[in-house]
């Protein structure tokens, strides 16, 4: 029985953009070995595979990117959006810092442990510590997260920028509330981090909400 071998050459496969009609090409040449055995001969065969690059493709995630401008109106006119970001991470960071250059202040916070939004976020909530042994449990209440760092912003910040990251496990009502945060709370805006993409992208929380999104990528 023949064996087979195969091995590539040159640089590694980028995503392809196929709407973008200017290209750069790379080229990897492939090459197929079937080794002698008995009455077999040795073959090889090689091929071109041709791939597209974007001029966004050479620009580093630590640089500021040409949809900043995009970006900063989006968030005004749409006050809360679902942020998709690269698995490899970093790329949101100057998106973040690019608000908080606005005047922005930020809530950070993480969607698994965060409870009912609604009651977390606007609401006396109870929290329960962990407990160790026979220790009793206790039940400590805190107040409404959003509104308690709305009444510590400096009277030149611009408003307060609710974070959260990991939003992908989120229900669907969960996702509504944080799109219908701003109007209850004007100085609010929402960005949840709903998924990863191959590159910065994002969309109106209320359409990720009610799966009304129309994907153009």
């Amino acid at each position: 029985m023949a064996t087979t071998a195969c091995s590539y050459h040159g640089v590694h496969l980028p995503s392809i953009n196929l709407k973008n009609q200017h290209h750069i090409h790379h080229s990897i040449t492939s090459t197929i070995v079937i080794r002698k055995q008995g009455s077999f001969t040795q073959r090889c065969r090689k091929g071109i595979v041709k791939c597209g690059r974007d001029i966004t493709d050479f620009i580093g995630g630590d640089l500021v990117k040409f949809d900043i401008g995009q970006w900063l109106s989006d968030v005004e006119e749409h006050k809360a959006l679902a942020i998709y970001t690269p698995h490899e991470g970093g790329y949101e960071g100057r998106y973040l810092n690019r608000l908080r250059y606005q005047g922005y202040q930020f809530l950070d916070l993480t969607a698994r442990g965060l409870g009912d939004p609604e009651t977390t976020l606007t609401k006396v909530h109870p929290v329960c510590p962990a407990h160790v042994g026979k220790q009793p449990i206790a039940r400590w209440y805190f107040p409404p997260e959003v509104d308690y760092r709305l009444s510590l912003l400096p009277p030149n910040a611009k408003g307060l920028i609710v974070w959260i990251i990991e939003a992908k496990v989120l229900s669907k009502a969960e996702l509504q509330f944080l799109a219908l945060l701003p109007t209850l709370r004007p100085r609010v805006r929402v960005i949840a981090e709903c998924g990863n993409w191959r590159k910065v992208m994002w969309r109106p929380l209320q359409d990720i909400a009610q799966g009304t999104i129309n994907d153009e990528a």
